[in-house]
Order: structure tokens, then sequence, then C-alpha cells
């Protein structure tokens, strides 16, 4: 089993600057609006002729309310007709895009993401699985990975039991904190007892693994209360736990302005925080994935990491490596044949374009060869701490030595510093780098060196 992450705050804050999150390689900043539909249909069409399994990712942006920390792409309505709009367009894109793939690639990973897919109403939601059923060739195996986001607030037993006969197998509860106060000053107020009742719902129903989001450096957030969260979270057990770190950007993500600056956590409360929440997390059983990650051992989650076949995409941590990833609705991403692309950042956009037959691709990059290369690298070290370059040099025909020479120099300070190890046969990420794996993986992009354009980073902690 990888190592556990040791907590090193001298280390953390050496280290701590603003870096991707590595979901793709490259990231985001670098898409271009020379990528476009065409281009598109070009990569699923190569994609086709390599065949495999597909994952579905589909982006439902509505909610109730605001979250006054959420930097995520949605949109706060109560108007039914809103929704009941989206909804209609992104049953077309269902249409449309089952049409581009090939029979027989099955779809073997399936997610809901938001806002709050749980904010549609069961006639909306059974429609989408419907036509997702039709149009694609959905996985009906005990394998098969089809998570949806919920909110505690949004469902009572009649929904969860709809969402287990459609389907579904895994869900993330958004839980944030559990002190009211903390809760009050983010507006999210929700109650212990309903996320018990829904975790023991989904449990009841046939669940295989439930996820809890939290968040550290929250405004009102202390040790003690935080304390206090992380045991009524223990004592729940969600078989996955993402430890989230709260970035204070009101100047980027509106809903930021109504926290007041005076109420949030100093950075050094804040490191506490993450520290005191490692500490309990392991000490309770739970394997360190990576990032801000955490799974129960016997979680697919944990198994795939022991097993290598753990991976990254626009979800973060994946089992299903190999598949082409194929993002629909407003703002999502996709991930096809070596190529990654956007959808339309604004409703109306995406509407007006799938309701005119067009696929909504907004922007996108097709990847060169030392991208793939460098994709790679990036990857096994977020997912398995562990670099072999013999695998590498094998995979894409290159001397690592010689192609990474100014690399492998930047990571002699690592090296010295305790965060990896590095020798003639690979990189090891220790225990005192785990934590840092963003800062790690920074070095082997040749993007940051000369951006083609400014990108805003969150903090690596």
């Amino acid at each position: 089993m990888t190592a556990q992450a040791a907590f090193d705050i001298d280390l953390i804050r050496r280290y701590d600057r603003n870096g991707p999150r590595y979901t793709s390689y490259p990231t985001a900043p670098q898409f271009r609006t020379d990528f476009g539909e065409a281009e598109y249909r070009e990569r699923v069409a190569a994609g086709n002729d390599a065949g495999g399994p597909l994952s579905l990712y589909l982006h439902l942006p509505f909610c109730a309310s605001p979250c006054f920390y959420c930097a995520c792409t949605r949109v706060v309505t109560r108007q039914p007709e809103v929704i009941a709009g989206y909804v209609d367009s992104l049953r077309r894109e269902i249409a449309l895009q089952g049409a581009l793939f090939d029979a027989g690639r099955t779809v073997s990973q399936l997610a809901w993401g938001g806002g709050t897919p749980t904010y549609l109403t069961p006639a909306q939601t059974a429609g989408l699985m419907e036509d997702l059923d039709k149009h694609f060739e959905l996985d009906t195996g005990a394998g098969r990975e089809f998570t949806i986001e919920i909110d505690p607030r949004s469902v009572d037993p009649a929904a969860v039991a709809q969402l287990a006969s459609l389907g579904f197998n895994r869900a993330s509860l958004g839980v944030q904190d559990f002190d009211r106060d903390v809760q009050r000053a983010v507006n999210r107020v929700q109650s212990e007892r309903q996320v018990t009742l829904v975790l023991d719902e989904l449990r009841r129903t046939g669940f295989q693994s439930v996820n809890f989001d939290l968040i550290y450096g929250l405004p009102r957030q202390t040790p003690g209360r935080f304390a206090a969260t992380l045991r009524e979270v223990l004592l729940l057990r969600p078989d996955r736990i993402a430890l989230y770190s709260y970035a204070h950007l009101p100047e980027l993500f509106k809903p930021q302005r109504r926290i007041r600056a005076e109420d949030l956590p100093s950075p050094e409360v804040k490191l506490r925080l993450l520290g005191q929440a490692i500490d309990k997390l392991v000490g309770a059983g739970y394997v360190y994935i990576g990032m801000d990650h955490f799974a129960l051992p016997d979680d697919d989650l944990a198994v795939a990491q022991r097993e290598g076949r753990l991976y990254r995409n626009f979800q973060g941590y994946s089992t299903h490596r190999g598949c082409d990833l194929v993002g629909m609705g407003m703002s999502a991403i996709s991930s096809v044949a070596d190529s990654y692309s956007q959808h339309d950042k604004r409703v109306p956009d995406y509407r007006e374009a799938v309701d005119a037959g067009r696929l909504p691709v907004l922007r996108g990059v097709r990847l060169t060869a030392d991208d793939r290369l460098r994709r790679d690298v990036i990857q096994r070290l977020m997912c398995d701490s562990r670099l072999d370059f013999a695998e590498i040099e094998r995979r894409h025909h290159i001397v690592f030595p010689d192609y990474f020479a100014d690399e492998l120099d930047a990571l002699m300070p690592m090296d010295e510093d305790g965060l990896v190890a590095v020798d003639e046969g690979g990189i090891d990420v220790l225990p005192r780098g785990r934590l840092l794996l963003r800062a790690i993986a920074m070095v082997f992009d040749a993007y940051l060196a000369a951006p083609a354009q400014p990108a805003r980073f969150s903090r690596v902690i």
C-alpha cells in the first residue's frame, strides 16, 4: 500500500504556491478557440477506431440558493421553466453525442455533477437517464461506476430509491462542515440528522460507495469546531472523503463577496485544520489517495491505487483508465482521443447551439507527442506517487534522463528536502512530499514557464 502522507508544516509553507490540479494536461488555460465542433468530431472518429469504453459526465448547473464558498459553474434559480428548458436541450445533446460513438463502446462510468443534480424533478431525472440508455450502451454490471452529487437537503427516501432504480451506485454528499455557525456563515445550513438519513438510505438501497465533501479554511472554523465535525464524520464512516481547501477569491467568484474576510481562519490556523484532519482520518484507517482524497482500504479507489489502475480526469481520481470522457451540458469538458474540449459556458449560448443541431464546442486542444509524454509523467506521479523511468521510456521511446535533464535538476532541492527520492530507476514521492504532489508535478509542466495566456490557479495546499 502506498505510504500515508506526513504533515510537515515548514515544508508546506515553503512549497505552497499556486498551481494546477492536473485533472488534465495541458490544463484548461491552454485550450484554444481554433478547436471547435469539426475538430471534436474528428477526434471522436479517431477514438472509435481505437475502441474502448466510455465515461459520460452530465453538468446540471442549477441550485436553489447560493453557497457562499462555491467556485463552481452554477446557476441559482427558482424558476422551473429555466431548468426545464435546459433539460430539454441536454436531452437533445445526448442524442447528438450518442450518434457519434460506435455501438459496443460501453459506458462503464457515468457522473452527474452540478450545481445540484438532485434539484431536478423525478420526471426530469428519469427522462435524462432514459435518453442516456437509448443513445448509449450503459453498463449494467456490478463493476460500473455511476455517481451523482447529492445535496442532503434536496432528497427524501423516495428520491434515493429512484436514483438506485435508475442504476446509480455511488454518491457524493456535500457536507462541508457540521458546525451551525460555520454553516450560517456560508449559507449552507443542514443538520447531521439530514446527512445521516440520506446516508442510511443510500446504504439501504445498495449504493456501493458514498463520498463526503469537507472544506477546511471556511469562515468561523476553529480547530475545536472542526474537530467536532471530524468526530461526527468518522462515526458515519463514509467510504471516501474529499477534503478541499477553501480558496477565497471574491474578485473572481461573486458569492464569496458575502464572506467576511475577518471571519476566515489565519493561514496558520488553516494549516492546523488540515493537519488535524489528516491525523484523524489516517488514524481512523483511511488511506490517503492523493491531493485531497481519502478512502477506506476496501473502497475501489484504494484498491485501484494499490493495483496501479488509478487515474485522474475532470472528476478527480478515477478507477477507470482508458475511457474516452464525454462531457455534456454547459461548460462541460471532454477528453477524447488525445484531445480536450469545453462547451459554451453560458446557458443561452449552450442552448442556442444544441437546439440548432450543433455541438456547443467552445474551445479545446489536441495533444502533441510532448503533451502526451508529460501527461503520462504527471498522471503517474499524482496517482502512484512513483515514476518508473523504464516504463515511460518504453511507452514514449525516449531516454528519460536526457529528455528531462532540466526537470531532474529542478527536483534536486525537493530531493534534499525529503519530498522525493530520485535514483537511476525513477522517482519516489516520500511521505513528506505526498501533500505536495501538485508542486512536484509542476516541475514537468512545460507551459508554466511560458504560459500562452495569464492563468490563475489555487494554492497547492
